[in-house]
């Protein structure tokens, strides 16, 4: 039996264990299910959860996170987005489809919605791209790829580049902000911040339009 001050095997094994893989094995998973969540139900600011990842993964001794951090948020936005394209173009099918495009509709502002249906027969990958890095953006397009009745094939191969794109937007706002700050949580803040004033910008931006015409 060990004494008082004496340390058993699984104690030292767990003294060794660096505190960085403790975050790495909460942290991934997390920012994973948070993403494919904010991207089906934009209710999770996903944008902000990608830069507080992109400040921790900065502050850590290898580069090597910064590169999983944009790997795991591109490609769960990438799952998110296909899910809720799949959901919308069962619509036609099913009672379930039409709920979902009716929900998704309802988030579409009118205005900003004909203004992706005119932009989606222009410019059709452009769109997809920008409307991920356009701040409320995303739902207005996706709308327009459903009611242009845009096969899955060819949304894919769009959403591929506006996921990437989106990934290492907000990836850069939290490598930035995570080296203007020596400690992690003050990084955090400041591109917790800077991406909710970002995604907020639009919205106030109309209103005042709004009431300056009334």
């Amino acid at each position: 039996m060990a004494g008082g001050g004496a340390m058993t095997p699984w104690g030292e094994a767990l003294r060794s264990v660096p505190p960085e893989s403790t975050q790495q094995v909460v942290g991934y998973p997390s920012l994973f299910l948070l993403v494919v969540l904010g991207s089906l139900v934009p209710v999770v600011p996903t944008g902000a959860v990608v830069s507080s990842a992109a400040v921790v993964a900065f502050h850590q001794s290898s580069p090597f996170p910064l590169l999983i951090v944009f790997g795991i948020a591109s490609l769960a936005a990438f799952l998110g987005d296909l899910g809720l394209y799949a959901l919308g173009r069962r619509g036609s099918h099913s009672r379930t489809g039409d709920r979902w495009l009716t929900w998704m509709r309802a988030r579409a502002a009118p205005d900003r919605l004909a203004q992706a249906q005119r932009r989606l027969r222009q410019h059709e990958v452009l769109v997809l791209v920008l409307s991920r890095l356009v701040p409320a953006g995303r739902i207005p397009v996706m709308v327009a790829c459903l009611l242009a009745a845009m096969p899955l094939r060819r949304f894919v191969r769009g959403n591929v580049s506006a996921c990437l794109a989106w990934a290492a937007m907000y990836g850069l706002i939290g490598l930035l902000s995570g080296s203007l700050f020596p400690e992690p949580w003050q990084g955090v803040t400041a591109a917790v911040g800077l991406t909710l004033v970002i995604g907020g910008a639009p919205g106030v931006w109309r209103r005042v339009r709004r009431a300056e015409r009334s």
